[in-house]
C-alpha cells in the first residue's frame, strides 16, 4: 500500500469510471 493515497494515474482512472457511470446513469432517470 502506498502511504500517500492516490497516484495521478489512479485518480484519472477513478474519474474516468465515474464519468462513464454518470453518462450511463443520467439518461435513465
Amino acid at each position: 500500500m502506498k502511504p500517500n493515497g492516490f497516484t495521478l494515474i489512479e485518480l484519472l482512472i477513478v474519474v474516468a469510471i465515474i464519468g462513464i457511470l454518470a453518462a450511463i446513469a443520467v439518461p435513465n432517470f
